[in-house]
């Protein structure tokens, strides 16, 4: 039965057989350099590269908050860039999480995961820079993908 799996390590390093597909958070503003993405880009330059192009040529593509760029970067191993934050810091509107984006950004997810075959793997998205707390996150996982029969592992580093 599929559920949400808690483990220590290291989401880009994911566990398992078969298709993993890879999901973290972006901003909406074309910044990458801090939190889990430094170490993706440590891994693979794909994803940093996708990015940050799709930002730059956002005026002609669905660039913003829910949407979702997919990036193979092995045979078995793809990275779902989803834009789920509103800026970068946190200041007089709040954190910069948008719950509603990432909960978008996941349906998405649950369609290509279900396409690919793939088990979703996972920091705790929203919940570093972005300002989220995971009483929130969970239930938009468990619902977008659980409730889809997706197996989700989230890695809790160290």
């Amino acid at each position: 039965m599929p559920g949400i799996t808690y483990v220590r390590g290291d989401a880009t390093a994911p566990q398992g057989k078969g298709v993993k597909l890879i999901v973290h958070v972006c901003n909406d503003l074309g910044g990458w350099g801090k939190g889990f993405v430094l170490a993706l880009s440590r891994r693979w330059p794909e994803p940093e590269v996708s990015y940050r192009r799709w930002h730059r040529e956002r005026a002609g593509n669905d660039f913003g908050l829910g949407a979702v760029r997919f990036v193979q970067v092995s045979p078995y191993i793809w990275v779902a860039n989803l834009v789920g934050q509103h800026g970068m810091r946190t200041g007089s509107k709040g954190v910069p999480v948008r719950y509603g984006a990432i909960d978008e950004g996941l349906a998405k997810v649950a369609v290509r995961a279900a396409e690919l075959g793939a088990s979703v793997h996972m920091p705790r998205i929203g919940c570093g820079l972005a300002g989220g707390t995971w009483s929130r996150i969970e239930p938009l996982i468990t619902e977008r993908l659980v409730g889809r029969g997706i197996d989700v592992t989230v890695y809790d580093y160290g």
